[in-house]
């Protein structure tokens, strides 16, 4: 009898199987194919949490046995090259290998950057020789629901601002989707922005960050959610999310103080918004402080349900 034939699929040495490429926005739909399969709810891994940072991060990829390697530097540390976790179809006990043989061929420390909590375990095979928590750069995770009714005595306060807004403008607000068409109005508005917002230099850099995305708002915008408020006509905030699974993430949020209470507005009004026509959100990712005091107590106001921890390791 003749003896039947086995397929093979060719599998390159760990030292020679990865080969990186800088990150474009045109790649970013292939990569948000991988990014929605990784199952944490950290905003490093949704698409604008990696299509806004490309330049800030350095981001270079690689696929490669159908799993995303991605190669950038260390959250806290811009000077220090640093991976991703991979995702896709490897397993970490698959994947990490390959990133080991690739540092081994080149002389670098092999060093992961912004790793889930969860995710610590799997990388507990390869005994790390430093595991860093990043405690400035947790995420706020809240319930969804909490935050579009703002019901419960700790919303109290949240509810009254916004109570005071739907009070004073009655009549004369409004809230419209973000579009294509009307991004520059948002774009616009970034003027406001900085003249009202902090001249820290990563501050300035997520400002200029912000004008990027809404400069190519049109293709981007299949897989982003945006909302403008306006009050007399004129835009007193704005902000950009996308969703993964369960959990819409907002990336940006802008107002201006001159009106009052526009950030509870916007907050409460497009939560509101995404819940309704997306019932399946049940988590609201609302990024990290950065070590910013005010920012973390403005974001500890709102009552989150968890910080999503992220931590470096060195292997």
């Amino acid at each position: 009898m003749p003896q039947s034939r086995q397929t093979s699929t060719t599998v390159a040495a760990p030292e020679t199987a990865l080969s990186f490429r800088p990150v474009t926005l045109d790649d970013m739909p292939r990569l948000r194919q991988y990014l929605s399969r990784e199952q944490g709810r950290t905003t490093d891994f949704s698409f604008l949490g990696v299509a806004m940072w490309i330049d800030y991060f350095k981001y270079q990829y690689c696929i490669y046995r159908d799993t995303l390697f991605i190669k950038g530097v260390l959250e806290d540390d811009r000077r220090v090259e640093a991976f991703s976790m991979p995702v896709g179809a490897l397993p970490l006990s698959r994947a990490v290998p390959y990133i080991l043989g690739y540092c081994r061929a080149r002389g670098l420390v092999p060093r992961f950057s912004a790793v889930p909590e969860y995710a610590l375990p799997g990388f507990m095979q390869f005994s790390p020789k430093e595991i860093t928590e990043l405690p400035d750069w947790s995420d706020y995770l809240y319930d969804a629901d909490k935050l579009a009714t703002l019901s419960g005595k700790k919303m109290a306060k949240k509810r009254n601002h916004l109570n005071r807004f739907l009070a004073l403008y009655h009549g004369r607000w409004q809230l419209t989707p973000l579009t294509p068409r009307n991004a520059v109005r948002a774009l616009r508005f970034m003027g406001v922005a900085d003249l009202e917002g902090d001249n820290a230099p990563e501050a300035a850099a997520e400002r200029d960050l912000t004008r990027r995305i809404l400069e190519n708002y049109d293709r981007l915008s299949p897989y982003l959610h945006g909302a403008l408020l306006e009050v007399d006509g004129h835009v007193c905030a704005f902000t950009v999310a996308d969703i993964k699974g369960d959990t819409l993430f907002i990336h940006i949020e802008k107002a201006t103080r001159s009106v009052e209470a526009a950030y509870e507005a916007i907050n409460a009004l497009f939560a509101r918004l995404m819940t309704e026509r997306h019932p399946a959100i049940k988590y609201i990712n609302r990024e990290d402080d950065a070590g910013d005091e005010g920012l973390r107590h403005a974001k500890q106001s709102y009552h989150p349900l968890a910080l999503l921890k992220k931590f470096n390791l060195r292997l």
